[in-house]
């Protein structure tokens, strides 16, 4: 598992830097006090951006939707809905977790917020078939450990996402951290290029030359 290399499709940008387009991801978990497992689908392998990989439900904001917080909140649960065919009750159940923002190095840009939501009870996600192929529910943990077998194709910005997740021994203690978490920006950076490109994080060496 390469978890610092570009995902499927996304190309490095030769020219002007892209503006990102406003977007959101839901990390949909379920297992109360005694475990935690989220819900991962994965793109028709077909598709050109991301095909393949296992990612949260998630897309951009349509701009019939707005800016701003709840056009997020509508946006992340219309791709839930469409995605894995799981309706949440209402907007304010989702808990802002993290903003991530694609690279200024990569094409096709996205300013992405992470939200955490609890499943409804027996909730059974439905996939379409040509947007999503499948769907499947993963102790964090498990997840990683699949992708290192080579058995799930995760991208980076899922894998970080899950790494945190494993920190949590069940549901209900993630989603109390959650709760009143601050949420600042990540832009990651691209550095080099072709086979050597590799992602890295701030803070971590390399980022700031």
């Amino acid at each position: 598992m390469e978890v610092d290399r570009p995902g499927p499709g996304e190309e490095l940008n030769l020219g002007a830097v892209a503006v990102p387009r406003l977007a959101a991801t839901v990390m949909l978990v379920r297992g109360g006090a005694e475990r935690l497992e989220v819900l991962l689908v994965r793109r028709n392998p077909a598709a050109r951006f991301m095909g393949g990989a296992w990612v949260f439900p998630g897309g951009a904001v349509d701009r019939r939707e707005g800016q701003g917080d709840r056009a997020l909140r509508a946006a992340a649960l219309r791709e839930l809905r469409e995605e894995a065919g799981i309706e949440l009750a209402a907007p304010d159940g989702l808990l802002p977790f993290s903003r991530w923002i694609t690279p200024a190095e990569v094409k096709i840009r996205f300013d992405t917020w992470f939200y955490l939501a609890c499943a409804p009870a027996g909730a059974r996600a439905v996939v379409d078939g040509s947007e999503v192929v499948a769907a499947r529910w993963y102790a964090p943990s498990e997840a990683l450990a699949a992708a290192a077998r080579g058995e799930l194709l995760l991208v980076f910005p899922t894998i970080k996402h899950l790494e945190q997740l494993s920190g949590f021994a069940s549901a209900q203690a993630l989603l109390v951290h959650a709760r009143g978490r601050a949420v600042s920006p990540v832009q990651p950076r691209v550095i080099g290029s072709g086979e050597t490109a590799r992602i890295v994080l701030p803070g971590e060496p390399g980022y700031s030359d």
